[in-house]
């Protein structure tokens, strides 16, 4: 088990600010499973238009942090001559419930598995908390991919 900062992934994923959204990985099982934080804060990109008056963080950017925490997990666990120059891409999401909205100055934790590899192809699940309050759940699929 081992535990990752911002800085860490950063170095595992090609994202950056302001779409890199994950902000702590612990609990890493290597390849199996871990937990994520992401921090959402008032000054959150996405809290100025998505809702003004009552801020909302946008249920496809939750959908977006279970991918990155996915990604660093995968990234994390596999020999680096096997993931470098490659990026992982998003293939499909299944069954993404959204039961509460997640508003600034909270600490979304994301709780995420592995369910099966076949080949460059992941499937993984996920469930979102805030005070362990469950706020989304998803299943979905992705791919590595070479860069181009």
């Amino acid at each position: 088990m081992s535990k990752l900062n911002k800085n860490q992934i950063s170095d595992l994923l090609p994202h950056r600010e302001p779409m890199l959204l994950i902000d702590e990985l612990y609990d890493i099982v290597k390849l199996q499973s871990a937990k994520a934080i992401v921090n959402v804060k008032n000054d959150s990109f996405f809290v100025q238009g998505h809702f003004p008056d009552q801020p909302v963080m946008p249920g496809v950017l939750i959908v977006e942090s279970f991918g990155q925490a996915a990604a660093a997990l995968t990234a994390h666990g596999l020999d680096k001559s096997t993931y470098e120059n490659k990026l992982v891409f998003l293939m499909s999401v299944e069954k993404a419930r959204f039961r509460n909205p997640v508003i600034p100055n909270c600490k979304l934790i994301l709780d995420i598995e592995a369910i099966r590899s076949h080949g460059k192809v992941w499937k993984y699940k996920g469930s979102a908390f805030v005070n362990n309050i469950k706020m989304a759940e998803a299943v979905w699929s992705a791919t590595i991919v070479d860069k181009k």
